[in-house]
């Protein structure tokens, strides 16, 4: 075996809705324990409903832009360099409320969550954005649920 290399233009592009993907490391390489996704949200763009994972980790490592996270009622702002880590069952979204692009490295730990990716970029694509009761439906076949912060 010899060592991958994932050049600038390569990797698969998708979409969900205004969020744009590109696989990095779908798991093939990895023996499916890890898969990396690069994301880019244009401004002011909303991300998906908060969620948990109850089969996967996630992380987001941002390199570009100020994207916020938000986690049940707490809410952070993103700067270069930061990592944030949604273990398994940590409810969680991203946005990008700015006015610059944001870019971040998010990685899946198992890699299945890069089908969900897939799934979301064969969806019709519409001027409002994702259904978000698709968006869920899909979401449960991948160990995920959308939940709603606690008042």
């Amino acid at each position: 075996m010899s060592i991958a290399v994932v050049r600038p233009a390569e990797g698969d592009l998708l979409s969900a809705g205004p969020i744009r993907l590109r696989i990095l490391e779908a798991g093939d390489r990895t023996s499916h324990r890890l898969g990396i996704v690069e994301v880019t949200l244009a401004p002011h763009t909303p991300g998906p409903p908060q969620h948990v994972h109850r089969e996967h980790d996630e992380t987001f490592y941002v390199v570009s832009g100020r994207p916020s996270f938000t986690s049940g009622n707490d809410e952070f702002t993103a700067s270069v360099g930061e990592l944030f880590i949604a273990g398994v069952g940590t409810p969680h979204t991203f946005a990008n409320p700015g006015d610059e692009r944001a870019v971040m490295y998010c990685t899946v730990t198992p890699d299945r969550y890069i089908d969900y990716f897939r799934e979301l970029d064969r969806l019709p694509k519409g001027s409002g954005g994702l259904d978000p009761k698709v968006v869920a439906d899909i979401m449960t076949r991948y160990a995920t649920e959308v939940v709603q912060p606690s008042a």
